[in-house]
């Protein structure tokens, strides 16, 4: 074998992977489903049915953030007291929705690839944090409290 000259076998290699498509090289992408299982991918599984990839819509995207939009302003009107017991309770409450919900929508930009709703998401799950900053902070010695945000959770 020392007769050889690789680098012109090498060079050979080379020319006929150059030749080849990246799909005939790498094959289809491999499906979810056929995780954990000696199947090829792209091949059909015996008994088992593919299952149509999911998809979103632009719709469906706008529509989860402009909730999420919604809820977060519609916090700057609380109606109720949020001072003390119940009232607090149930504003942190909400507070959390906003956050959950500016997440739910990042999560939906994300996939959807729309930058400006991601960020506008983004900035909601921010105003969300800050909103029970505002109520948190003062209540566990970080915060300067207020008449309107005391430093009690409960009222007397």
């Amino acid at each position: 074998m020392p007769d050889r000259d690789w680098d012109k076998e090498l060079a050979k290699v080379d020319k006929q992977l150059a030749a080849l498509s990246d799909e005939k090289l790498l094959g289809p992408p491999a499906r979810a489903s056929d995780a954990g299982r000696n199947v090829a991918p792209g091949k059909a599984v015996p008994g088992v049915e593919p299952r149509a990839p999911q998809t979103t819509t632009s719709w469906g995207v706008y529509a989860r953030l402009t909730l999420s939009v919604l809820l977060g302003v519609a916090m700057v009107v609380w109606p109720y007291p949020a001072r003390c017991g119940v009232g607090l309770g149930a504003y942190l409450a909400a507070v959390v929705v906003v956050v959950t919900s500016g997440v739910w929508s990042a999560v939906w930009t994300w996939r959807h690839r729309a930058a400006a709703a991601h960020t506008l998401s983004l900035l909601l799950i921010l105003w969300g944090l800050v909103l029970g900053s505002i109520e948190v902070l003062p209540r566990v010695g970080y915060g300067v409290p207020t008449a309107l945000h005391p430093a009690t959770w409960a009222c007397r």
